[in-house]
């Protein structure tokens, strides 16, 4: 897997998921020149009794009305502390997607959620703040 191929995005805020009851939705995720988007949603503390899921949405433009995508739903237990979660997307239908982080009862804290889109059609992909990063090719051992 080679990042010239792939883009990831922040498409939340580490204070977005600070511990609270509050639902935590992503940015509208771009998916146009790309075959699908995998959503990485790490969790911290999720206190007991708390009711917390994770589910995908998708729309035909970043500011409509987004809808449920069927089956993408997953419940996250209150013993799941410090799990990461992901909900991968093959060929979606509509070009925007949204993560959304279902949180009640108790509070659940939630990491920045990452959207991974893979398989650029127009390469190399490029990034903006804020992600840095370097790739290396097969790098001899020495001084980093």
């Amino acid at each position: 897997m080679s990042l010239k191929n792939h883009k990831i995005v922040q498409a939340t805020t580490v204070t977005a998921g600070a511990a609270g009851t509050t639902d935590v939705t992503s940015d509208a995720i771009d998916t146009a020149g790309f075959d699908g988007c995998t959503f990485v949603i790490p969790f911290g503390a999720i206190v007991s009794g708390a009711a917390t899921s994770v589910k995908a949405q998708q729309c035909d433009t970043s500011g409509g009305s987004y809808a449920d995508l069927t089956g993408t739903a997953q419940t996250v237990a209150d013993t799941a502390d410090d799990t990461t979660f992901y909900i991968e997307v093959l060929a979606p239908r509509e070009q925007f997607l949204k993560c959304v982080v279902d949180r009640g009862t108790q509070n659940a804290t939630v990491g920045a959620i990452y959207a991974i889109l893979w398989s650029a059609s127009n390469r190399p992909v490029t990034y903006a703040s804020p992600i840095a990063g370097e790739s290396f090719y097969s790098p001899a051992e020495g001084t980093a």
